[in-house]
């Protein structure tokens, strides 16, 4: 599945495919999207009798390792991981079929509006009232930091309920939806803010904390693999950088400087690889150490991912400064990483706080 993967991505998102995307309304190509959900990629994590194929977290963050080498842009995230880990929780059947057939299909693209403007990803974080009026539920304040809000059929909103935390569906397309754009580093990223004025929404049954948690940390897990796969692809063409530009008539990777800089840029490859890989298989297996590990590959693989390539473009000289030059897609994307889904310094104090505890 990945090397089908691979040769996809290789074939519909190569860097001329990727730029186009880019300066796209959407930020997402979505015949490649269509041909994602026709290999059952979208449907990845979802149950068989909803029209998935059951994957865990190990086949996810294998996966997403070849969609950070691509730099790929999709609601993948949102949707085919957050969005269907939710739906899937819910005891309501009718629904859940719907929507995860949705998913599964590709025909509807979900955003996720889950913290606030701190953007921490945490219950602390959520500023989303929910009420009942006349039998209704209401939505009122803010989300920020959600991703494909604009381009989104349907919003699954954490809210705050009678004293517990809910997920509910809404509609954006109303008048007490009202979605603003958010400027981004990145620009592969679309981020927005989303305010919400008495706006309609339907509780997804037994949906609550649990669920919820285990919803980001499945996301964190799957942005992991994303990372070790981009910081392997940026190491990877920076050493061949080296190896074929010469400079007064020697190889610049023959100065030993230059060796001892990519051997330590070797070791964070292989340490973000082996963090993301090691947490989805203690989450796949229902470890009880999966909190501690998953916190772990968070921080390390966004570590490593910044300070590798950083280091890349100082090795490629001026040509990296360059609009032209891949070199730049890659340390943009892995500035997101530093704090979507929680900053890497939350994530090491939350690795530390569990190994106390433990």
């Amino acid at each position: 599945m990945r090397d089908s993967f691979a040769r996809l991505l290789a074939e519909q998102a190569g860097e001329t495919s990727l730029r186009e995307t880019m300066a796209s309304p959407h930020g997402f190509d979505e015949h490649l999207w269509k041909s994602m959900a026709e290999m059952g990629l979208l449907g990845l994590i979802v149950a068989p009798e909803y029209g998935g194929i059951g994957g865990d977290a190990q086949i996810l963050e294998d996966l997403m390792e070849e969609a950070g080498a691509h730099l790929l842009c999709s609601p993948f995230l949102s949707t085919a991981v957050i969005a269907a880990s939710l739906i899937s929780a819910s005891s309501e059947e009718g629904l859940k079929r719907e929507l995860l057939a949705s998913i599964c299909d590709g025909t509807k693209v979900f955003a996720i509006a889950a913290t606030g403007e701190k953007g921490l990803w945490t219950n602390a974080d959520i500023s989303v009232e929910a009420r009942q009026e006349n039998g209704k539920w209401l939505l009122d304040g803010s989300a920020s930091y959600v991703l494909h809000a604009e381009k989104a059929d349907q919003l699954l909103v954490v809210a705050r309920a009678d004293g517990n935390i809910r997920v509910f569906l809404s509609d954006p397309d109303t008048d007490a939806v009202a979605i603003q754009k958010l400027e981004t580093n990145d620009p592969a990223l679309r981020l927005s803010k989303i305010i919400f004025s008495g706006a309609s929404a339907r509780p997804l049954a037994n949906v609550d904390e649990t669920a919820i948690e285990t919803a980001l940390d499945l996301a964190k897990v799957a942005q992991a693999g994303e990372q070790a796969g981009g910081v392997k692809q940026i190491f990877d063409i920076t050493v061949e950088y080296l190896r074929t530009r010469y400079q007064f008539g020697r190889q610049i990777g023959s100065y030993q400087s230059l060796k001892h800089i990519a051997a330590d840029m070797l070791i964070e490859v292989e340490t973000a690889a082996s963090a993301a890989r090691h947490a989805a298989r203690m989450m796949a297996t229902g470890s009880p150490d999966t909190k501690t590990f998953v916190s772990l590959a968070a921080f390390a693989c966004a570590d490593a991912y910044r300070d590798v390539s950083a280091q890349a473009i100082q090795l490629h000289g001026g040509i990296a400064y360059t609009w032209e030059h891949p070199a730049h897609l890659y340390w943009r994307r892995a500035r997101t990483g530093l704090w979507l889904f929680g900053s890497s310094d939350q994530h090491r104090e939350e690795y530390l706080t569990y190994l106390e505890t433990a």
